[in-house]
């Protein structure tokens, strides 16, 4: 009979903490962060954890051969029971996501798990494996996004897409090992990824650390429509809050709100880049794993640095914080 730990290894359960953050960048990015966003977190998981099942279950023959030790390959759950599983995962997590934001969460979470079940079926062993996983990432983040304009919430939705891309490139060759090649290109896009994540928007510059309108007491904000008194505008949230700094023309905490997503992004970059540059010195199959984990479990990092990029830095800091905690439950679950 299947334990809880057998379960928990099929669908790698503490890989899912690098999927919240998906969401919650998302939503940032798009202005949309609300109580919806948890529930829409939840349901990201339940699609994460299904994807996974599903994976072994589609895989269990060459697992038979390669990697023996699986749940589903070593006997300890049954291949029905799998696909059932991820069969019951997909329908809560779309259930979820519509009750939790409606026909638009619903427009984009049932094409995110008609985009999982297709990878691991039919795209996962093709040339077009790495795009086809990069897009269930990019829809994922747009699920957070989706009570406001998705188009706000795609260069953050690209961004963890092209990560995405770097990781799932080096998982094809977890048991044979890679040419040094290819960690030379995923090392290089890692760079582009950090790149775009570090560099401060308006946005950011524009929201204290928890995301409110810092402009909201300067007359530039939206809150500032309330009627002038004496030639000065009048704000709801009141005089002197927000003011931009006369040299710089910037918000008060501006810098400071600018290196929040400079760091996060430069934590992402050093722990993921480090395990890819160790595989191009030596592209064993043990050390592509290892940079594939340090992909997977890193990807906290990145989100906080999107989500302090659309504003909300102290947010941002918490969702980077799963990335040290996936990194210890790693060590008893494999992520990959």
């Amino acid at each position: 009979m299947s334990t809880l730990a057998d379960l928990a290894e099929l669908v790698r359960a503490p890989a899912a903490l690098s999927v919240p953050g998906d969401v919650v960048a998302g939503a940032a990015a798009a202005g949309t962060l609300d109580r919806r966003t948890p529930a829409l977190a939840g349901a990201s998981v339940l699609l994460y954890w299904a994807g996974m099942a599903a994976n072994d279950w589609a895989d269990r023959g060459l697992d038979a051969v390669e990697r023996p030790e699986r749940p589903i390959p070593s006997g300890r759950i049954r291949p029905g029971a799998a696909v059932g599983l991820a069969a019951g995962l997909t329908a809560a997590g779309v259930a979820l996501a519509t009750a939790a934001g409606g026909r638009r969460a619903a427009a984009v979470a049932v094409p995110l798990a008609a985009t999982v079940w297709g990878y691991d079926l039919r795209a996962k062993n093709t040339a077009a494996g790495p795009a086809v996983m990069a897009a269930c990432r990019g829809l994922d983040v747009l699920l957070g996004a989706s009570g406001g304009r998705l188009t706000r919430a795609l260069p953050a939705a690209l961004t963890v897409a092209a990560h995405t891309w770097t990781v799932t490139a080096l998982s094809r060759r977890e048991v044979s090992g890679a040419d040094p090649a290819l960690p030379i290109g995923t090392l290089a896009g890692t760079a582009v990824v950090a790149a775009a994540a570090a560099r401060a928007s308006r946005r950011t510059l524009d929201r204290d650390p928890l995301g409110r309108d810092r402009r909201a007491g300067d007359g530039t904000g939206p809150e500032s429509a309330a009627p002038h008194r004496n030639g000065r505008p009048s704000t709801l949230l009141g005089r002197g809050r927000g003011r931009r700094g006369a040299a710089t023309g910037e918000p008060r905490g501006g810098t400071l709100a600018a290196l929040v997503p400079a760091a996060l992004a430069a934590w992402y970059a050093v722990g993921y880049g480090t395990a890819q540059a160790r595989v191009v010195a030596e592209p064993s199959a043990g050390r592509v794993r290892a940079a594939v984990g340090a992909g997977i479990t890193g990807l906290p990092a990145l989100q906080g640095a999107l989500t302090a990029r659309g504003g909300a830095g102290l947010l941002g800091l918490v969702v980077a914080a799963a990335a040290p905690l996936g990194r210890r439950l790693a060590r008893k679950v494999s992520p990959t």
